[in-house]
């Protein structure tokens, strides 16, 4: 797997919106005919529901299609996909997940729909995996502090300063300190590895966590509970969209990006294979990464993946907030890579070995 280091203007900006013909927009109008004739689409996503819910709100009001929204973790939307494929009691229409690797191997799998959206033209490549998996957000990675208990003057500017910050102050972190749990979370294995790819210290932070006692977790929502509490006082790798909505709602929450690396994952969406309500699933997926999909998002919090979207937390908005050294995971078959068995192992090994202080 590989990632691209862009300023985020430059991902976003130079893209034409596609202009419909009237062949298209008579494709559409049939389309919206057949999602109203089922009148369902149900969607396994790992999305929290406060930026996923009112987007499906916004979809009922303007279809009047019911939406079955189940929000489970990026493992079980990959896993349930497969288990009820392979017992042809398919259940979701749209799979959406922050777990890009998981999405693209499913789609090797041959469990996703090809389906190219009218909205296709309005995303870079690397945020179209043959017209199967789409990237509908640009998600940068943060760190998530309590204000009340973290010195300002500690709070950390890169990956060297975290190592350094949890190396010098090891008693006062003890057991204070949080991450993700790569082992129970696909979106933690792959932030995980695409650090470890990307950065020179990705063991010494892992050993500098293991002596300070981390905890890790399987949700961001889990850490955002303990650094609330102040029963943590950092967390690292916390999906950024997510850590910058919750400084709004909560004067105890900060959070920051690294100076010298920010990575940038994409929520990825799909149309699954055989599919029971398939017009509907499309429609969906087609509102997901339209303007209007894209402009709730980023009201709460979501920053988009459209090219060329001009409004709240846009690439020049969010350029200021992260500064230009973001590294994109593009959405392709490199991703795939993070599923092989020996590689896995191999990374579970080091990691617990890190974490006890060996090696």
């Amino acid at each position: 797997m590989t990632t691209r280091r862009v300023f985020v203007a430059g991902v976003l900006g130079g893209f034409a919106a596609t202009r419909l013909t009237g062949a298209a927009a008579q494709d559409g109008a049939d389309l919206v005919a057949r999602a109203k004739k089922e009148g369902k689409v149900a969607i396994y996503t790992s999305t929290d529901e406060a930026q996923g819910l009112p987007i499906v709100e916004a979809f009922k009001q303007a279809y009047g299609i019911a939406v079955d929204y189940n929000g489970i973790g990026t493992t079980d939307v990959y896993n349930r996909v497969i288990s009820e494929a392979a017992a042809n009691q398919v259940g979701a229409d749209i799979a959406w997940t922050s777990s890009m690797d998981l999405q693209v191997v499913l789609a090797s799998k041959g469990l996703l729909d090809v389906y190219k959206s009218p909205e296709a033209g309005n995303y870079p490549s690397a945020s179209n995996y043959n017209n199967i998996v789409y990237g509908t957000s640009i998600e940068p990675v943060a760190m998530l502090y309590n204000k009340n208990l973290l010195k300002p003057e500690w709070v950390p500017k890169s990956r060297a300063d975290l190592v350094k910050l949890l190396q010098e102050h090891k008693a006062d972190l003890k057991g204070k300190v949080c991450s993700f749990d790569p082992e129970k979370s696909g979106i933690g294995f792959l932030l995980a590895v695409t650090d470890l790819r990307n950065t020179k210290n990705f063991w010494d932070l892992a050993k500098a966590f293991g002596a300070v006692d981390g905890k890790v977790y399987g949700s961001s929502g889990a850490m955002r509970e303990k650094v609330v509490s102040g029963e943590h006082v950092l967390g690292f790798n916390v999906i950024g969209s997510y850590a910058m909505q919750w400084a709004k709602e909560s004067p105890v929450v900060g959070f920051a990006f690294g100076s010298d690396y920010t990575a940038a994952f994409q929520r990825v969406a799909s149309v699954t294979k055989n599919a029971p309500h398939p017009a509907a699933g499309r429609l969906f997926l087609d509102f997901l990464l339209s303007e209007k999909g894209q402009a709730i998002g980023a009201s709460k919090g979501v920053p988009p993946m459209r090219a060329g979207y001009k409004g709240e937390l846009d690439a020049e908005a969010l350029g200021k907030i992260i500064g230009s050294n973001v590294r994109l995971i593009p959405v392709d078959e490199k991703l795939s890579d993070n599923l092989n068995l020996k590689m896995r192992a191999e990374f579970f090994q080091n990691w617990k070995k890190a974490l006890r202080g060996e090696g």
